[in-house]
Parts: C-alpha cells; sequence; structure tokens
C-alpha cells in the first residue's frame, strides 16, 4: 500500500509537469502534437495537453554575439590577409529559427565567413584597410537577406582584426613616416612663409613711414624756403624803392650784401684751402660803411623826432631903464 501511495503521488508529480509549463522571459518554446508543430509559447505560465503535446525546441530570443573566426582572405590586388568579425543576431520567429535550419549558430557563422571572403576578395588592400563601414555595411545586407527566412534579424557586423602581410605593415609603416615629414616640411615652410610675410610687411610700414617723414620735411623745407623768398622780395621791393628815390646807401647796401655772400659761399666751400681776400679793402670798407649808414637811416626814420628845446631866457639888468635899440 504505501508504494501504491508513493507511486500515485510521483504519477501525480510527473503529470503536473507535464501539464503545466512556465517560460522565462526572453525565451520562447516550441509545443510540438505528435511531433508536429502546432503553437509556440510566450513567456509566462502555459498549459499542455497530457500525453499529447510536448515541449519541442526552447530558443533565446535575446539579442545574441556570435564569433566569425580569422581566416585568410586574398585580395583583388593578390594580398593575403587575416580577417575575423563578430555578429550581432536576434531571433525573430522561434518556429523558423527552430525547423528551417540545423544548428541555426553555425549556419549563420559559415554564412558569415563565405560573404566575407567574397566582399574583401572583390577589394583592393587599400580598399580593405580604409573602408571598414564599406565592407561592414555590404556584409550586414547580404547576411540579413540570407538569414530572414530562418526567423533571424541580423542587427550588426562588424570587422574585428585585419592583420596584413609583414612586408606590407613595414610599408605602411614608411609610408607613414615619409607622409608625417612631408607635412612637418610643409608646416615649416609655410612658418617660413608668414614670417616672410611679416617682414616685408614691417618693412613696407617703415617705408611708408619715412616717406611719411620725408614728405613732412620736404612740407616744412619749401614752407621756409617761401617764408625766406618773401622775406626777400620784401627787403628787394625796399631797397628798390630806396633806389627808386635815389638813395646811394640802399644800391650800396645791395651791391654788399651779395659781395658778403658771394664771399662767405667761397669761405664755406670745403674743397677750397685758400682764401683770396681782394685787394680793394678800401671798396669793401666803404661798402660797409654806406651799409652803417644805410642802417642808421633806417633807425632814425623808424624813432620819433626830437622835441624842440626853448631858447634860454634874457636876463634883466639890475636897476638900470631897459636898452632900446
Amino acid at each position: 500500500m504505501t508504494y501504491f501511495a508513493l507511486a500515485l503521488v510521483i504519477f501525480a508529480i510527473v503529470f503536473l509537469f507535464s501539464l503545466v509549463k512556465i517560460v522565462p522571459q526572453g525565451r520562447e518554446m516550441t509545443v510540438e502534437r505528435f511531433g508536429k508543430y502546432t503553437r509556440t509559447l510566450k513567456p509566462g505560465i502555459s498549459l499542455l495537453t497530457p500525453f499529447v503535446e510536448r515541449i519541442g525546441r526552447r530558443m533565446n530570443m535575446m539579442e545574441q554575439v556570435l564569433d566569425v573566426p580569422q581566416q585568410e582572405v586574398i585580395t583583388k590586388d593578390n594580398a593575403m590577409v587575416k580577417v575575423d568579425a563578430i555578429v550581432f543576431i536576434q531571433v525573430m520567429d522561434a518556429a523558423n529559427a527552430a525547423y528551417r535550419v540545423e544548428n541555426l549558430e553555425y549556419a549563420i557563422t559559415q554564412l558569415c565567413s563565405t560573404n566575407l571572403r567574397t566582399v574583401v576578395g572583390s577589394m583592393d588592400l587599400d580598399e580593405v584597410l580604409f573602408q571598414r563601414d564599406a565592407i561592414n555595411s555590404r556584409l550586414l545586407n547580404t547576411i540579413d537577406a540570407a538569414t530572414e527566412p530562418w526567423g533571424v534579424k541580423v542587427n550588426r557586423i562588424e570587422i574585428k582584426d585585419l592583420t596584413p602581410p609583414a612586408d606590407i605593415t613595414n610599408a605602411m609603416a614608411r609610408q607613414m613616416k615619409a607622409e608625417r615629414e612631408r607635412r612637418a616640411v610643409i608646416t615649416e615652410a609655410d612658418g617660413e612663409k608668414q614670417a616672410a610675410i611679416a617682414r616685408a610687411e614691417g618693412a613696407k610700414q617703415a617705408a611708408i613711414l619715412e616717406a611719411e617723414g620725408r614728405k613732412e620735411a620736404a612740407f616744412r623745407d619749401a614752407e621756409a624756403r617761401e617764408r625766406e623768398a618773401e622775406a626777400e622780395a620784401k627787403a628787394t621791393a625796399m631797397v628798390s624803392e630806396a633806389i627808386a628815390r635815389g638813395d646811394v646807401n640802399a644800391i650800396n647796401y645791395f651791391v654788399a650784401q651779395r659781395y658778403v655772400d658771394a664771399f662767405a659761399e667761397l669761405a664755406r666751400n670745403p674743397t677750397q684751402k685758400t682764401v683770396i681776400v681782394p685787394a680793394e679793402m678800401s671798396g669793401l670798407v666803404g661798402t660797409l660803411a654806406g651799409i652803417g649808414e644805410l642802417v642808421g637811416l633806417a633807425r632814425d626814420q623808424q624813432s620819433p623826432p626830437p622835441r624842440p628845446t626853448p631858447p634860454p631866457p634874457t636876463p634883466r639888468p639890475r636897476g638900470g631903464s631897459v636898452p632900446t635899440t
């Protein structure tokens, strides 16, 4: 009796587990009735028909990451490169993923490997090294279209590693060094160019300022010469008026001034070592005397006339009459 009760309890437990199914979040289960797919169980609790229905496949509905193994690929220009990748997939239809393909992960990995060889093999080495985004995009479009009947969505494909041959790596290193040296030379040349431009601008400004200074000095010299000429003209006019009035001293003044100026210019000549004094010194003295008289005359004309002094009074005689004439 005890064994019968124990067997009955065990049977009840098995029956209960075969009747009630709990599906965790992120998972789905397919249900088969006598080996044929009938429906898909979503996350939560579900009831099955005892002894008729059973769980077929347990599918992971979360995004998964598959590693594409490294492989050697020959590029379009016959360069051997080693390349590997990773692919991000998500099962969207549990039934198709369970019954359309055997070993879903292996199938997707092999599909990625073959398409990776196809895409990389159709490109040159430089394109493979510098256009990873284009390779990822082409692989994504191709593999996503191929896995759609399997109920799988390919979200991303990324090239993880690209390893060119050692000789190509050395050549690339030398090329990079040469490029950096070229940039350094260009930068240095640009610096020298800017410095030369700055120096030229400074010289230009200095020349402009110097020209402005010369212009101002020439203007002031011309103004001084103009005033000197006006003074000379006034002096000449005064002398001419004096000559017109018949004043001989004015003529002597004019001649003496020219004579003295010529003699002073002769004395200031740097090439002249000997100054010859004319023999007619008396004429020069007379001329100078005439100049002195002319200056005194001008001073007399400018000073006011002297006041007349009254005559002294006549003394009167003492004690007598005034004499008559």
